[in-house]
This record gives structure tokens, C-alpha cells and sequence, in this order.
């Protein structure tokens, strides 16, 4: 679905709507109590107001546009076909949904790497079921055998910067941080890959940059980071916790009734 939609969009609307998984993984730990949240704390209310803000900079991406930058110069790199973004409305949906499985996706990993720390072994298993299962759907999709064809250019470039980074070395990492931090805490990151695709898109590309787009993008990374801020004070108060416990009597530790 991720690269489905990138086919129907582009790369700047993909990595803007992706910040939506911050604030749909944060919901879904809150409802699975794997977050904690405090209405009366301000950690509690930036948390929520985070949420608010990255959602409303995602539907202003997605609904105003405004005007366009004009691009400086030619894009270093040309890419040929008249199918790219030819539909917008299949796009974002896949989009969408893109965004909520990935969100589930993170949800799983907290529970699993509980069980079964161990980033590695999980990351080699789910790219050799993940690409038995794509070589599978392709072979009954795509039938043009000039499709099979390997030849030295920037798609067979991609693919393997896919494989070997995205889908092995980012993934590992990736596990790795949510077992350490949790999985709110890996998204609060999406927001860099919005800046650094739109400005690559915008320049290597000759992608158009919109103003809404700049905005929408602004105010989703001030909401992310009020999120962040909010899960980084809980991380803080529970460390000073754990420090206070070793000093507390075997009295002072029971409760009291």
C-alpha cells in the first residue's frame, strides 16, 4: 500500500501523511494501556495537544495546497511515465490505510520484542516471509517479462537501496529503539523524513512544493514534538522513580492501606 500510493501522489504528500502514524500509534497505545495519560499534568495535556496538532497539520497538507515555489533550476534526475500521480483519491486512501497498519505495525512489535527480544532474528524473518509473500503477489500480477528484466538504472539502484537499507538495516534499528523506548517514542521521528523528502523531492526531483504543504508540514512537527516532550517527561519521572526506590525502607515501599 506504501508504494502503491506513492505511485498515485507523491513523495512530499506520502512523507507528510506518514506523521499521522505518531499520533494514531500514541491512540492505539493509550486504548491497549501501553501509554499512560494524565489530563491533570501538562505532560498530559501537551500529549493530547500534540495529537491535535500533528492531525490538523496532516489535513492541511492533504486540503490546502496554496501557491506553488518555483522550482531554481532543471531536477538532476528526470523520472519518464505519465502515470505519476494520476489519482489522487486512490492515493490517499491507500495512504491512509498505509498509515494505520503501519501504526498497528509498531503496536505489535512493543508486544513481541516483550517476548522475544531479539531485533535481528525478528527483522531476517519478516523480510524472508515479507519477500516470499511479494515474489508471490508479483509473479501473478505482473506478467510483461521485459518487467523481469535487471538492467543498470536508478530503479535497480532503489530496489537494492530498499532492500539493503530500508527493509534490513532501518527495520533492525527501528526494533531495536522500540524496545528500548517504546513504540511512541520511534514515530516522534517521522517529521525529519517529511523535511528531508520534500526539500530532496523539490530539488533532485523537480517535485512541486506547495505552501500549504510548508505550513501543514510546520504545524505536524510542532504537535509531534509536544508529543515528544510529553512521553520524554513520563521516561524522566519514572527514572527518578526507579533511583528514589533503592533508598526507601522495606515501610516506606509497602502501600498504605
Amino acid at each position: 500500500m506504501y508504494f502503491a500510493s506513492l505511485k498515485y501522489t507523491s513523495p512530499t504528500f506520502l512523507a507528510s501523511m506518514i506523521n499521522a502514524i505518531a499520533s494514531l500509534t500514541f491512540v492505539m497505545a493509550i486504548i491497549l494501556r501501553l501509554e499512560q495519560l494524565d489530563v491533570r499534568n501538562p505532560r498530559g495535556l501537551a500529549k493530547i495537544l500534540g495529537t491535535l496538532f500533528s492531525l490538523m497539520g496532516v489535513m492541511i497538507m492533504t486540503s490546502c495546497k496554496g501557491p506553488v515555489l518555483r522550482n531554481l533550476g532543471k531536477p538532476l534526475i528526470h523520472i519518464s511515465g505519465n502515470n505519476q500521480h494520476k489519482n489522487w483519491t486512490k492515493g490517499s486512501i491507500l495512504t491512509v490505510a498505509s498509515c494505520i497498519t503501519w501504526s498497528a505495525w509498531y503496536i505489535m512489535q512493543a508486544f513481541t520484542m516483550k517476548k522475544y527480544p531479539a531485533p535481528l532474528s525478528i527483522t531476517t524473518w519478516m523480510n524472508f516471509l515479507g519477500g516470499a509473500q511479494s515474489a508471490v503477489i508479483a509473479v501473478i500480477m505482473q506478467h510483461k517479462p521485459e518487467a523481469w528484466l535487471l538492467t543498470v538504472n536508478i530503479q535497480l539502484w532503489s530496489t537494492i537501496y530498499a532492500g539493503v537499507v530500508c527493509s534490513g538495516i532501518i527495520i533492525f534499528i527501528l526494533l531495536w529503539c522500540n524496545r528500548e523506548k517504546g513504540p511512541v517514542f520511534v514515530t516522534m521521528f517521522n517529521p525529519l523524513s517529511t523535511i528531508m523528502v520534500a526539500f530532496t523531492a523539490y530539488f533532485v526531483l523537480g517535485e512541486k512544493l506547495y505552501m500549504g504543504s510548508i505550513l501543514g508540514a510546520v504545524v505536524s512537527i510542532i504537535g509531534l514534538y509536544l508529543l515528544l516532550w510529553g512521553k520524554e517527561t513520563d521516561q524522566l519521572q519514572v527514572g527518578l522513580k526507579s533511583l528514589e526506590e533503592p533508598n526507601l525502607t522495606p515501610e516506606e515501599k509497602e502501600p498504605i492501606p
